[in-house]
């Protein structure tokens, strides 16, 4: 019995994907031979080009679906911490830790950035940036925050986590540029605290 087309449509696509992101995250996006990925996904060049349109177009569906994946792993670090304040400062810095892990270092701090551009005009930036916007007001309305223009404030910090990020994934020691980082974006992050009396 033949699978219905949407299931068709959908199975080559995560074909492609697939195989994209292995290319993509071993040899990186200029090295990444069209015809070698489709092949190993057993397909032929045209579906790529009808699926996606380009290679460039396949590679912003990869970094979509790892930045989905990432957005998942910062919700679950958020949730193990103690106190809203804490959940917000393992997000942030969560994600600027990421940046050690290789497929994403060179995928969406590396090859992402070279090909697309800069990442705050990336479909995915609104998303961060809503989100740290509203976790910035619930702090503030909790007197946990000082006074900050909500949105002007998620903007610098998603623009500080991704410079720090691309930062570490093009450092020639990712490792100390990571301390080094992740040492003064806590700091940054801590200059929003109320001070205790």
């Amino acid at each position: 019995m033949r699978k219905p087309r949407s299931e068709m449509i959908a199975e080559t696509r995560a074909k492609l994907l697939t195989a994209a992101r292995k290319a993509f995250g071993s040899v990186g996006y200029a090295e990444a031979s069209m015809d070698d990925f489709t092949a190993a996904a057993g397909l032929t060049r045209g579906a790529l080009y009808h699926h996606f349109g380009d290679k460039k177009g396949l590679l912003q569906a990869v970094i979509n679906e790892i930045d989905a994946e990432m957005t998942a792993r910062l919700c679950q670090i958020s949730s193990q911490a103690p106190s809203r304040w804490q959940a917000f400062v393992d997000e942030n810095v969560g994600y600027v830790e990421m940046a050690l892990e290789p497929e994403i270092q060179r995928i969406m701090f590396r090859d992402g950035p070279a090909v697309l551009g800069e990442p705050s005009g990336w479909p995915s930036a609104n998303g961060c940036i809503a989100t740290i916007t509203e976790s910035l007001r619930c702090l503030h309305e909790d007197g946990i925050i000082v006074d900050i223009d909500p949105e002007a404030g998620a903007r610098l910090i998603n623009a500080a986590s991704s410079c720090a990020a691309q930062w570490i994934a093009n450092s020639d020691d990712p490792e100390m540029t990571s301390k080094r980082a992740v040492g003064a974006f806590r700091t940054f992050l801590e200059g929003l605290r109320v001070e205790k009396g």
